[in-house]
């Protein structure tokens, strides 16, 4: 079982957010089951968040992926990864009007979502731009069992300064786009055609 959990100090009123994984030798759901301490790890969000695109989802899941590295289950922590890109990706597709369904109601492969979105709003940073899809198969071949623990962790830093890279790509067209706009300057064709090409509109 997993629970998070608001802790108050009774003497000096403090509070603190904690996740415990509890286990049980029988059956959970009886009148007196015995259970006991898996694992108790400390909130970490403030050293794993990245505030703006994606919100407090995105913010959840870095969370659980620092977590997890840092009990040094590196699969684990790449699974979270893999799932802030997808997350991302689908969003911007959604707000751009790109369908995440082929015409026969299946859902489109990630890789073909991932470039159709790329296309019209440069999602990934220009330093790895060609590699974007690369990214996605090193989360995945880990996840996938192809990778042994310890090179999971071992690719889980740069993997997540990438996944974040991302997220902070999105947020900073968002945030140019509505500079511009707030400006006005947005009524030149020469500044809409530029912002069009950086992927902010």
């Amino acid at each position: 079982m997993s629970i998070d959990a608001a802790l108050r100090c009774s003497a000096c009123r403090s509070s603190a957010e904690a996740w415990f994984l509890v286990g049980c030798g029988d059956d959970l759901f009886s009148q007196a089951p015995s259970v006991h301490l898996e694992r108790y790890t400390e909130n970490r969000r403030d050293t794993a968040s990245v505030r703006g695109y994606g919100g407090e989802q995105v913010d959840d899941l870095l969370e659980r992926a620092q977590i997890a590295f840092d009990d040094r289950l590196g699969a684990g922590a790449m699974i979270y990864l893999r799932k802030i890109f997808e997350s991302v990706t689908a969003q911007a597709a959604i707000a751009t009007g790109i369908s995440t369904k082929l015409s026969n109601g299946r859902r489109k492969s990630f890789k073909a979502l991932l470039e159709e979105v790329d296309a019209q709003r440069h999602i990934i940073p220009s330093e790895f731009s060609s590699n974007g899809y690369m990214l996605f198969s090193e989360l995945s071949e880990v996840i996938h069992g192809d990778a042994e623990e310890t090179e999971a962790l071992s690719k889980y830093v740069p993997c997540r300064s990438l996944v974040v890279g991302i997220v902070r790509n999105i947020q900073n067209n968002q945030e140019i786009a509505r500079a511009v706009l707030d400006l006005g300057w947005s009524e030149g064709p020469n500044m809409v055609s530029a912002l069009e090409d950086r992927g902010a509109l």
